[in-house]
């Protein structure tokens, strides 16, 4: 097969990133279900500020193919920021993401050098190492984080000076929405762009890039830095529809659920950051309920079988004990 031209390579790329037919119907259901389910308006906020974390995830190990065990230091320190915004400066909740994120990014772009050289496995340690010492950092500043006590009497204005946040969270829910789409857009635009193509070159052979002249260095400190922003917007949002900052953002949990969503949803795929999210917290709630003690035994039961059938096999059990060749 001949090599596309690149008006056709162009063409091909923006035809990825147009809107599929099914897509309009999965948003319009997001953002009626805070109306339709005003019982789960705190869930679907929650699913919705995670599902953006996974994306920026994603954009990391799915698209670059760089392995991170310490993404919760970007989104703990963006819930740390928009906190503090909210209570030292302004409460206006659009400005403080907007600062969130801007800070969150200068963070991504200095930690950016610590994945430039080295293996996988350095690169697990020292972004784990990272999201460690800013963990210590939050706990041993308590005179401006809280402490172990948590970051307390944040108070949010209305979203763009109209919309209160209401008790039920139907307001924060459509806000994380809100947020969630529109960042949802501007990465699949950048994922399907040339920009994205050199990204998943690097992810497949880093060697073969550089020796067709991707200015892989480059591509890497960029890509980081935009997933840092991300993942400090969800974790902005976080801090600004619970009002509450605490250790727990940058606890390695967090980097641990996100990493697991994306083995559920799949990565190299922006909805499969989304799919995973909503599976993961449907599980975590329900499986908690019914057995507080034991529910990551049945997540984890869940992951084996996911690894061992696929992904697809698993919703088709009859297919499970098929050979591969049937």
């Amino acid at each position: 097969m001949p090599p596309l031209s690149p008006r056709d390579a162009r063409a091909e790329l923006l035809q990825l990133s147009r809107w599929r037919a099914w897509e309009p119907l999965v948003w319009l259901l997001a953002f009626a279900a805070p109306w339709l389910l005003p019982s789960q308006a705190l869930m679907i906020n929650e699913i919705a500020i995670v599902a953006l974390f996974a994306i920026s995830l994603d954009l990391i190990l799915g698209y670059t193919g760089i392995v991170s065990l310490g993404h919760a230091a970007f989104f703990g320190f963006g819930a740390y920021t928009g906190a503090l915004f909210a209570k030292l400066v302004m409460p206006d909740p659009v400005v403080g993401l907007l600062v969130a994120m801007a800070l969150s990014a200068l963070l991504g772009a200095l930690c950016s050098i610590t994945i430039l050289r080295g293996t996988d496995l350095t690169r697990l340690m020292v972004t784990l190492g990272i999201a460690l010492i800013l963990l210590e950092l939050a706990n041993k500043l308590d005179w401006l984080t809280g402490g172990a006590d948590g970051l307390q009497g944040v108070i949010l204005g209305p979203v763009l000076g109209r919309f209160e946040f209401d008790l039920s969270g139907r307001t924060a829910a459509w806000y994380s929405l809100s947020v969630l789409l529109l960042l949802f857009l501007v990465l699949r635009r950048l994922v399907n762009s040339p920009f994205g193509a050199t990204l998943k070159a690097i992810r497949d052979n880093r060697l073969r890039a550089m020796a067709i002249g991707i200015p892989v260095r480059s591509r890497l400190v960029v890509i980081y830095t935009v997933a840092a922003a991300v993942a400090g917007a969800a974790g902005a949002l976080l801090a600004q529809t619970t009002g509450f900052a605490s250790l727990d953002v940058l606890a390695f949990d967090r980097s641990a659920d996100v990493l697991l969503m994306l083995v559920i949803g799949g990565v190299g795929w922006l909805y499969g950051g989304i799919a995973g999210a909503i599976v993961f917290k449907l599980l975590q709630d329900n499986l908690s309920s019914i057995t507080p003690q034991y529910w990551m035994f049945w997540i984890g039961l869940i992951l084996v079988l996911l690894v061992r059938v696929g992904r697809e096999r698993l919703l088709r059990p009859w297919t499970w004990w098929r050979r591969s060749g049937s």
